[in-house]
């Protein structure tokens, strides 16, 4: 959130800046709640939640508690995005080629205190309990993929000339044998202590700046690979032969067990580490390929494997599995790739956590009574030079914190990440005005699970499964009454827009540039911009505004189109100009009901039966039926193209009975409720036609009573005719024969025969 600079303050921020930025967020707020109503969504506003609010974040602390209690939260030093210029952390989502993707100033890794919460723990159920949620297949791999379940050993490497060891984790112990050398992270605890005196300097450097890096710089497969040897060797247990250990960026502290036994003739990353530091490449599963020129990385038969030689894949893994336990050199284990989830941030607008620090060290937390621990007044919200977080600022009245027993202490000072308040929020909906509890348990035991829950794929890992996660956990405490949150879930596609990049990647909004034919340039300096599609997104500055749309169109247009553009769950450009098409069609249906000129009833409106025109109700009737089959599948766009073809009908139609004319404007209201209401006024429907009775179809005037012959001629198609149901042979070639394209076809020729395809075609063969 932003607020309008202060002009005429020697420091730029008055004092009153927490008291400011609570009323920018407060207009914030107001102006989206506003915007949705102006578009008419249909919400329970008597169950708005605030998550920025403390009689919300009061639970959101309340649940922290639990987490803590529980034994699932703990404090420790990671190495995180530091973005000195903003003086905050930032997501390696966040990050790009070592800057800040959004202003292109430079990020630093740092170690830095943080809170984590324990996922991993509930990495397994996370996992199986998917299979009882009706999700779509994609997204529930990609949640699989991320937990990264896998069934393997952890091996102890000793290293040569001193009683220091190592433990690697490997999917593929049957490999065991081909193990050419080591690598470690560089974070890893034994790199000062095993690197030989003649390799300090080099591999303190690497070290350093391999600290500089992302997790995904690190790891990216198309990167040259880098790394230093310590001059130390470890022994390879499956026959004691010499290996020398490396440090490799491409290792990772948080993955595995920060080590890991390179094979290089069967994993690609360690076979491009050994071509480009010329180390050995020993084959140990047969796959009839050349492994110095690739690594072999499918299943085959074990070689140059001792004991393992002429065994398959799994037979080989499983003997030497028994056979590092016996020779406890090793233990089978399960791991998963899901880390512990780094949970605090350097951050004023977050929760704070309800923790206190105490003068022996130690972590007390505080009494659920006196939640919540609310933000502080600071004088500004960066963090202060000593590079502490902004709470720091905080006087020592909210710092310092003697509590009910007497011990005293000083608050923590990071804050709760976003993703803390979006866990529950479904929860407190269900009660948002309890001031006893976060929500009541029978309430939450007669609307759980969420039915459907619609949201963008781009969840799938970050928010989706952490409320799973916490959800489980309130589960464990028989505070919720299922193990899954969200039953059913639809992914909607994004909406794509033009964004404005330079090539440091600073986004500009499209005010700022001169976008022309033969490029898009800055203004302000003329530099030339890069002009992409992309995903909507305030970041890219690539937003439309509603309230424009609506104030040139219209808040059913905007609704309508959006609809339109194509299926729910598919990736759509926005293109204003479609607007302007459905804003006609309101505009058709409009004129319907309503003469333009005088504002009176139109005149083909009359108070005449249904019946009056068989071919308009027989229509009608198909319509309904289609409009509400779509709407319950979500086929919202296809659901409107029906009542668009109603409406063509309609309009050619002599006369429109009022009946008819309500029944349409019923058909239209979930969609332009604006233009039905008003619409429903006009025709005297009764009260609202938002809760008015959903019109049912009579099913034997939705069933087809004609078919549509293909007339060919020589078996060239010439034209088609539409025929009763019931049509005779002689019938249906009275109709053909009296079609001009087809008398011009036959013109002048003998008719030889005569084909005749029930219900589908005819054909004329001539001579």
């Amino acid at each position: 959130m932003s607020c309008t600079p202060w002009a005429g303050t020697p420091s730029g921020s008055p004092p009153s800046a927490p008291r400011c930025a609570r009323a920018c967020i407060r207009r914030n707020v107001d102006n989206f709640r506003g915007q949705l109503k102006r578009l008419g969504f249909s919400y329970d506003w008597s169950r708005e939640v605030d998550t920025t609010q403390p009689a919300y974040y009061r639970w959101t602390q309340w649940i922290f508690l639990k987490l803590y209690e529980k034994g699932l939260a703990y404090m420790a030093e990671v190495p995180v995005n530091w973005c000195p210029a903003l003086g905050t952390v930032l997501a390696n989502e966040e990050v790009k080629d070592g800057k800040y993707v959004e202003t292109g100033d430079v990020v630093e890794r740092r170690m830095m205190k943080q809170w984590m919460l324990k996922i991993p723990v509930y990495a397994e159920r996370l996992l199986t309990e998917l299979d009882g949620v009706d999700w779509p297949e994609g997204v529930k791999e990609m949640q699989r993929n991320w937990i990264g379940r896998s069934e393997g050993a952890e091996v102890r490497f000793g290293v040569e000339g001193s009683d220091a060891h190592f433990v690697v984790y490997t999917t593929r112990p049957d490999t065991l044998f081909g193990c050419t050398y080591c690598v470690l992270a560089p974070e890893h605890s034994l790199v000062a202590s095993i690197t030989t005196a003649a390799q300090q300097a080099e591999v303190r450097a690497y070290v350093e700046a391999a600290g500089q890096k992302t997790d995904l710089a690190r790891t990216d497969l198309a990167k040259e690979k880098t790394g230093v040897f310590t001059g130390a060797y470890a022994v390879n247990p499956a026959n004691g032969s010499r290996v020398p250990v490396w440090v490799a960026d491409y290792v990772l502290s948080t993955y595995g067990t920060g080590a890991i036994m390179a094979v290089p003739a069967h994993d690609e990353r360690d076979h491009a580490f050994a071509k480009q530091f010329g180390l050995p490449i020993i084959e140990v599963v047969s796959g009839g390929k050349d492994v110095q020129a690739a690594a072999h990385t499918e299943e085959g038969v074990a070689v140059n494997s001792g004991q393992l030689d002429g065994l398959g894949t799994e037979a080989a893994k499983q003997k030497m599995l028994s056979w590092l336990e016996a020779q406890q050199l090793g233990v089978r284990r399960v791991q998963y790739r899901l880390r512990d989830w780094l949970f605090s941030r350097q951050r004023y607008w977050g929760e704070p956590f309800p923790i206190v620090h105490l003068e022996d060290g130690s972590i007390a937390t505080v009494p659920e009574a006196q939640l919540p621990v609310t933000l502080p007044h600071v004088d500004e919200f960066k963090p202060p030079a000593d590079g502490q977080p902004p709470l720091g600022r905080a006087g020592d009245d909210w710092l310092m914190v003697e509590l009910p027993d007497g011990r005293k202490g000083v608050r923590e000072i990071n804050t709760m990440p976003q993703w803390a308040g979006s866990c529950w929020y479904y929860l407190r909906f269900l009660d948002p005005h309890n001031t006893d509890a976060a929500w009541a348990p029978e309430l939450e035991k007669y609307w759980m699970p969420v039915d459907l829950y619609v949201g963008g794929v781009e969840h799938a890992v970050l928010h989706l499964l952490y409320a799973r996660f916490w959800h489980k956990v309130l589960f464990d405490l028989g505070l919720v009454s299922t193990r899954e949150p969200f039953q059913k879930l639809f992914n909607q596609g994004m909406i794509l827009a033009y964004s404005f990049k330079s090539e440091a990647g600073k986004y500009y909004s499209p005010s700022e540039v001169d976008d022309r034919e033969d490029g898009a340039y800055l203004k302000t300096t003329g530099e030339k911009l890069g002009k992409q599609i992309e995903k909507m997104s305030k970041s890219r500055f690539n937003v439309v505004n509603p309230d424009d749309v609506i104030a040139e169109y219209g808040a059913d247009s905007l609704r309508l189109f959006e609809l339109f553009m194509g299926p729910l769950e598919q990736v759509k450009p926005w293109q204003t100009t479609g607007v302007a098409g459905v804003a006609r069609f309101l505009d058709r249906v409009w004129r319907l009901v309503v003469d333009e000129e005088t504002g009176a009833p139109s005149a083909k409106l009359q108070d005449v039966a249904e019946a009056h025109d068989p071919a308009l109700r027989k229509a009608l009737h198909k319509c309904i039926q289609a409009v509400e089959r779509d709407t319950l599948g979500m086929r919202f766009n296809t659901a409107i193209s029906h009542l668009m073809t109603f409406v063509n009908e309609a309009t050619g139609a002599k006369v429109l009975p009022k009946g008819v004319a309500k029944t349409l404007v019923t058909l239209l209201a979930p969609y332009a409720p604006h233009v039905a209401e008003e619409l429903w006024s006009r025709l005297g429907g009764e009260g609202l036609v938002s809760v008015a009775a959903w019109p049912t179809f009579d099913p034997a005037l939705v069933v087809d009573d004609t078919v549509t012959y293909a007339v060919q001629v020589l078996g060239k198609l010439r034209a088609e005719v539409t025929a009763p149901l019931t049509a005779t042979e002689a019938e249906v070639r009275a109709l053909a024969e009296a079609d001009a394209k087809v008398q011009a076809a036959i013109a002048g020729k003998a008719v030889k025969k005569f084909v005749f395809v029930p219900k589908r075609l005819v054909n004329f063969v001539v001579g």
